[in-house]
């Protein structure tokens, strides 16, 4: 059959290296995938034969994400033992998880606070917001549960996809603008933000904005992103103290 591998122990294989084998034999694709658009067959395959999804489940990680979490700190070490840190759309956990444990909150110290319209199943040491970051109060709900300002505000948030890529990054960056407002009123000077992004026409500004109010500004692509996407993250560090926007200058002026 075309596409079908023998082994060294004579067991037929598909094109991706996996057998999947029944009682009839060698099937041409998984059970779940019959029937499936070829898009989602896409996805499917692409699941079945990426490493890091293995790496996830086998871990216990509660998102593929987690681990482009620790790639980013193993390499640029922003995560410190104590930090208070609030986590923008922590849903389903998987970057709690991480700032739990790099942070060493379990020794009692440090604060970690995960805020999503979803629900998010508790983890301990992390207190969970259900709500919107745009509501009034939840400034006041985030600064009483950490004790003050925050070290890191983290955000791997992402509107819904539509399919249109123009669209997705327009809607993505709308999301990073408000997770930045939200910073800029959490966050302590010296303080770092990391937050997930989409390379396209509305970089600029976004980085103009970042500029501004942080001494240093970096893209980061780790390794568990995948190539091919256009996603990518941001890394703010060295707050410096809520800088009045050009924007709301003019506004006042006037």
């Amino acid at each position: 059959m075309t596409g079908q591998k023998t082994s060294g122990s004579g067991v037929k294989k598909g094109s991706s290296g996996r057998s999947y084998k029944s009682k009839a034999g060698l099937t041409r694709q998984p059970r779940k995938m019959r029937g499936l658009k070829p898009s989602s067959q896409r996805w499917l395959t692409r699941q079945l034969n990426d490493p890091y999804v293995a790496e996830t489940q086998s871990r216990g990680l509660r998102s593929r994400a987690a681990i482009k979490l620790e790639q980013m700190d193993d390499k640029h070490q922003f995560l410190k033992p104590h930090m208070r840190v609030v986590d923008l759309g922590c849903a389903p956990g998987g970057w709690l998880q991480v700032v739990s444990k790099r942070c060493r909150l379990d020794a009692g110290h440090g604060a970690l606070v995960g805020i999503d319209l979803l629900e998010t199943e508790p983890l301990g040491g992390a207190t969970i917001i259900l709500g919107d970051i745009t509501e009034p109060d939840m400034l006041t709900a985030v600064h009483r549960a950490i004790g003050g300002s925050a070290n890191a505000v983290l955000s791997d948030m992402a509107a819904s996809t539509t399919g249109h890529r123009s669209t997705d990054h327009l809607r993505t960056m709308a999301l990073l603008e408000l997770a930045i407002d939200f910073t800029i009123e959490v966050l302590e000077p010296g303080g770092i933000f990391l937050a997930k992004a989409f390379r396209g026409g509305a970089d600029n500004d976004i980085m103009q904005l970042l500029n501004k109010q942080f001494e240093k500004v970096r893209y980061l692509k780790p390794a568990a992103s995948r190539a091919e996407s256009v996603e990518t993250y941001l890394l703010a560090t060295g707050f410096r103290g809520a800088v009045l926007d050009e924007r709301e200058d003019d506004t006042q002026k006037a």
